[in-house]
C-alpha cells in the first residue's frame, strides 16, 4: 500500500484479525515521510460469495442489501444504523460459516438473520419475519 500523504512506499508496524467484522485492521508507517496511519482490509464479498434465490438464480452476494433490510427491522431504536451494521456484521460471519464453496441460499441467510435479530431485539425479529418468510 501506499502512503495517502506522500504516495511513498508504506511498511505494516502491526496488524489484527477482526473475527467479528472479518476485517483485518493494520497500522502502517511511511517508508519515506514517516507518516503513521491506519487501514482495515475486507474481503469483496460480491466477488467470492453467491447466493442461490428459490428460482433457482444465483447472484452476486450484496451487504447493503442485507444492512438494508435489518436496518428496516430496527428502525424503532435510536440506535438503529449503528445497530444494523453490528448486527450485519455478525450475520455475514454466520452466513460465511454456513455457505458451501462460496455458495449460500437466500434461505440460509434469511434464518440466519432472524436468528440473530430474535436474539438481540423480539419487536425487530417480527418486523423482518412479516417482510422475509423463512424458507
Amino acid at each position: 500500500m501506499v502512503c495517502i500523504y506522500c504516495g511513498s512506499d508504506t511498511r505494516v508496524t502491526n496488524s489484527r484479525a477482526q473475527k467479528r467484522a472479518n476485517h483485518v485492521w493494520r497500522r502502517r508507517q511511511c517508508t519515506d515521510c514517516g507518516a503513521i496511519f491506519t487501514s482495515t482490509e475486507e474481503t469483496d464479498l460480491s466477488k467470492s460469495l453467491v447466493v442461490a434465490s428459490p428460482s433457482g438464480a444465483f447472484t452476486a452476494f450484496q451487504r447493503d442489501k442485507l444492512m438494508l433490510s435489518v436496518y428496516d427491522a430496527l428502525r424503532h431504536r435510536k440506535t438503529a444504523q449503528t445497530d444494523a451494521s453490528a448486527l450485519t456484521d455478525t450475520i455475514i460471519s454466520k452466513v460465511l460459516t454456513a455457505s458451501d464453496a462460496g455458495s449460500v441460499t437466500q434461505g440460509v441467510i434469511t434464518d440466519i438473520t432472524a436468528r440473530a435479530l430474535k436474539a438481540f431485539d423480539n419487536a425487530a425479529a417480527t418486523h423482518y419475519a412479516a417482510f422475509h418468510p423463512s424458507s
